[in-house]
């Protein structure tokens, strides 16, 4: 599943000439790398406290506004991460910020349409269980107990 965001992340930002040339030449990959593993984990731990990945995607598909819980708790760590990371300035994270909901919603479309096997909740199940050493807990059940839900 992070390469399926990997490659929403390189298309949100490449289509956007504000994003993109905010990202330093040179950095673009790793820089779009840092933006997937951080949509990958925010959307982990936040599987986790919206009651799962029926939960999460219910809330994405709902409209992943900068207001919304899933959007707002990936946003922060982003900006963050980004700024000491690779020294982009205020103006460059936050451009890069404001194109998260549209890569949120091109996610949650794509988790929701039934003719696009690329991301499916059990795929998403499977990957956030697995994620970063993830595999206990909350996370750790999401891919069995879920899973079925979903078939």
């Amino acid at each position: 599943m992070l390469d399926q965001i990997l490659d929403l992340v390189k298309q949100q930002i490449g289509s956007n000439p504000q994003v993109a040339s905010s990202i330093p030449a040179g950095q673009e990959d790793a820089v779009h790398k840092e933006i997937a593993h951080q949509v990958t984990s925010g959307l982990a731990s936040q599987a986790a406290t919206q009651g799962g990945v029926g939960g999460l995607l219910s809330l994405l598909q709902g409209g992943a506004s900068s207001g919304n819980p899933v959007t707002s708790a990936i946003e922060g760590g982003l900006v963050s991460t980004l700024g000491s990371k690779f020294g982009l300035p205020p103006a460059a994270t936050g451009a890069i910020a404001a194109a998260l909901p549209g890569l949120l919603q091109k996610f949650s479309h794509k988790a929701n349409d039934p003719n696009d096997s690329s991301i499916t909740p059990d795929s998403i199940s499977q990957a956030l269980s697995n994620f970063g050493g993830l595999g206990g807990g909350a996370l750790g059940n999401l891919g069995g107990g879920l899973g079925s839900l979903f078939k």
